[in-house]
């Protein structure tokens, strides 16, 4: 069995299911906030941003790192002397650093605390889409 391709392929997997979840949990946010007025609106939406962001996001962006931990281990370290790498893995960490914001966007609206409007949520919903295109480009592009 090809290991390379097992782990690359699971890799991609678990991007996919991140990368769904970076993009759909701020246009929850949208239709939250546009709702706040609606108490039973405001509890399905805590619901499914509750569950995307613990159940499936979290989850998916821990195993995007392992998954992509290993290909670099079976790749070897001197993948790191291509600039590439070190873009890919700058975007990916700015990935991480949004998502986690996006957790403290999920707190501060289950709390009441939230003073984000709903353009905000569309604007900051075209972050990781930029990203990932980058990503996929330089990934398969290898340019540097």
């Amino acid at each position: 069995m090809n290991y390379y391709l097992l782990f690359k392929s699971l890799h991609l997997i678990a991007v996919i299911s991140w990368m769904a979840g970076l993009l759909y949990l701020p246009r929850i946010f949208v239709y939250h906030v546009e709702n706040m007025e609606k108490k039973d609106a405001i509890e399905i939406f805590e619901i499914m941003e509750r569950k995307l962001y613990f159940y499936i996001m979290r989850p998916a962006m821990i195993t995007t790192w392992l998954f992509g931990i290993i290909l670099i281990y079976i790749n070897g370290f001197e993948i790191f002397s291509y600039l590439w790498m070190h873009i890919k893995l700058g975007l990916v960490i700015i990935l991480t650093i949004y998502h986690e914001y996006l957790g403290t966007c999920l707190k501060s609206l289950k709390l009441k605390t939230n003073t984000k409007t709903s353009k905000f949520f569309r604007i900051i919903n075209e972050v990781p889409t930029i990203i990932l295109i980058f990503i996929i480009f330089i990934v398969i592009f290898k340019p540097i």
